[in-house]
């Protein structure tokens, strides 16, 4: 029978911070960053000639001279930090400890380029926009850029790595805040808070309409078992409530300490009396509950979001609270902030909204600015952060030998991990590099951090790069082991071959599985370009571009021109086409590269041809 299986669906985490045992050590090296070392100033006086270090953050400077007896270091020996946005006070005295601090606000474009050539670090909350412009205009000083928050949409990634700039923010420190809010939107609307308040504020007394639910032994569903959501769960387990969760990567004994059942994604919807929202905004989660998830669900589910708007899609959501299919959403978070004056689902009748509070919190505001204060400060000490979300800049001749090599550790990653099925996690990933070079001549901290990057960065909200690849597997719990084998290749090439082999889960393909009971595949570059070569214990010779069909299938003729002819027809335009097989009219796997993604008809027409025992879809 075959198993169908479209674009995946699968729904992040918001790490825990709480660490795991099982995780491999990992080493951080200020060699990572950017140097920052700006002009510094010394006035100096000495009764004779000597000479005298001052160490800063910064680096380290070296002066020679004679004085008559006074030591003066003026201002500029520390750093100048810009806070172009308010920062709570506590904030504050912590960059005021290390650096001179100029918090000006309200800065036109033009006044915030004419400021910063003269300082070494921004700290910016989301009305400050931190274009290219700026960047050319800090004429390589600017050396941090500190996002007082979560998003980074008001940055210019790609201008801050090319001019060697750290982009740094801070996710953590609203954390109790934003589940708190979930807990309060989510009792407000079980009991009609708003909507009665507004009654009686009308001068009526509607008692009979605005009788509410009960959430005591209601099943919950926590998509998205991170910090808000595991917060979430251990509240509501103190309303009495059960509490089930999807998120892949949710470590089951955290699960476990808490009472919650980790499940599939089908699982959690069709089963849930309450959902909640806690899963970022990514490619793979943009509208994942729509009509078709909204027609799965219990008749009369009540929806809370405190996560981003744009899982939703909102007009979904309106035909189903229409229908009563979903009794009550409660939302702090729009698609477009500030949602429109007639929106039809903010003045929805059975919708409880908020103007995204989630975070505003005296509490959670004074520790955001201490976060991210802590974040700059850091980053201008060189030391790595697990908040880092854009990557150094790399020298030039090493991207230029590892480009190829990168792109197919990150599409590895990607593949790798649409290829897991169930709610139990990926607990370790393991990468084999086989590669004729020494020890000493192979450098596979950047391979590295692309398999995570493919890996996570489809699913998380997370920027995943050098910088933070390694910190953001650990904080998942996720351990990363890596084994290099020698071979008789040519040293010309830094790498022949790069294995990903996931263990202790199944498989939405079970092909890909190797005999020791791991997904398992392998890649290398062939003419400047990724392929894919080997799934599980099947060999294939195909480009990794586009999207790949893996076909599972008896070995017999025809079949490469029935499932081509198949994918002609539904105009799904053929890039690539391997067949790797065990025998002569055996087992055989059929790859294929499409430009299109096929419609769900589609991919049931190929899953109906006799001799086509599995199939997976994969997105890349």
């Amino acid at each position: 029978m075959a198993t169908i299986s479209a674009k995946s669906i699968l729904v992040p985490k918001i790490s825990s911070s709480s660490s795991n045992s099982n995780v491999s050590s990992i080493r951080s090296s200020s060699s990572f960053l950017p140097s920052f070392k700006p002009t510094i100033s010394l006035k100096a006086s000495y009764s004779k000639s000597r000479s005298f270090v001052i160490k800063n953050g910064l680096g380290t400077v070296e002066t020679k001279g004679s004085s008559s007896g006074t030591n003066d270091v003026t201002k500029e020996t520390k750093p100048t930090i810009l806070v172009s946005e308010k920062l709570g006070e506590a904030g504050i005295k912590v960059l005021e400890s290390f650096a001179n601090v100029d918090c000006s606000y309200n800065l036109t474009p033009e006044e915030l380029c004419k400021k910063i050539s003269n300082v070494d670090a921004l700290i910016v909350r989301s009305g400050t926009k931190v274009s290219r412009q700026v960047f050319e205009a800090s004429k390589g000083r600017l050396k941090v850029v500190g996002r007082a928050g979560v998003g980074i949409d008001n940055v210019d990634l790609q201008a801050a790595t090319e001019f060697g700039c750290l982009v740094v923010n801070a996710p953590t420190a609203n954390t109790v805040a934003a589940a708190e809010h979930g807990i309060a939107l989510l009792s407000s609307m079980a009991r009609n808070v708003a909507q009665s308040d507004a009654s009686m504020k009308a001068g009526k007394w509607e008692r009979n309409k605005y009788v509410g639910v009960s959430l005591v032994g209601k099943t919950l569903a926590v998509m998205g078992f991170g910090k808000v959501g595991s917060e979430v769960a251990r509240r509501a387990k103190g309303l009495g409530m059960h509490i089930i969760a999807h998120d892949p990567y949710a470590p089951a004994d955290r699960a476990r300490a808490l009472g919650v059942e980790l499940v599939s994604f089908e699982k959690a919807i069709t089963t849930a009396d309450f959902i909640s929202l806690h899963m970022p905004l990514t490619p793979t989660t943009s509208k994942v509950f729509n009509d078709e998830t909204f027609g799965k669900m219990k008749k009369g589910v009540r929806i809370i979001n405190v996560a981003r708007g744009g899982v939703i899609d909102e007009d979904a959501l309106v035909r189903a609270l229409d229908s009563g299919v979903v009794a009550q959403a409660a939302l702090d978070v729009f698609t477009v902030e500030p949602p429109p004056q007639d929106s039809k689902l903010v003045q929805h009748a059975n919708v409880t909204v908020t103007p995204h509070l989630g975070a505003s919190t005296k509490e959670a505001q004074e520790g955001v600015a201490i976060e991210i204060a802590e974040a700059v400060v850091g980053a201008l000490n060189g030391e790595l952060s697990a908040t880092a979300v854009n990557a150094p800049m790399v020298p030039a001749e090493v991207l230029s030998e590892l480009a190829p090599y990168v792109v197919l550790a990150e599409k590895l990653g990607k593949l790798a991990v649409q290829l897991v099925a169930g709610g139990s996690g990926i607990k370790s990933v393991k990468v084999v590099y086989k590669s004729a070079r020494d020890r000493d001549d192979l450098d596979t901290r950047l391979l590295r951090a692309m398999i995570i990057k493919g890996i996570f960065e489809p699913i998380s909200s997370n920027f995943i790069n050098l910088v933070n690849a390694d910190y953001t597997a650990k904080e998942k719990g996720v351990r990363i082991s890596e084994e290099r084998i020698v071979v008789d290749s040519s040293p010309e090439f830094p790498v022949d071959t790069v294995q990903v082999r996931i263990a202790n889960v199944e498989s939405k393909f079970a092909s890909a599985m190797s005999d020791n009971g791991e997904i398992c595949i392998e890649g290398k570059v062939k003419g400047g370009v990724p392929h894919l070569t080997c799934v599980g214990s099947f060999s294939v010779d195909v480009s990794i571009e586009g999207s790949l069909i893996l076909c599972k299938q008896v070995d017999q003729p025809g079949m490469i021109g029935r499932v081509g002819s198949i994918l002609g027809q539904r105009n799904v335009n053929v890039s690539f086409m391997s067949v790797g097989r065990i025998g002569v009219r055996k087992q055989a796997i059929m790859a294929i590269g499409v430009d299109e993604e096929p419609d769900k008809d589609t991919l049931k027409q190929i899953g109906d041809v006799p001799a086509i025992e599995e199939f997976v879809f994969l997105d890349l």
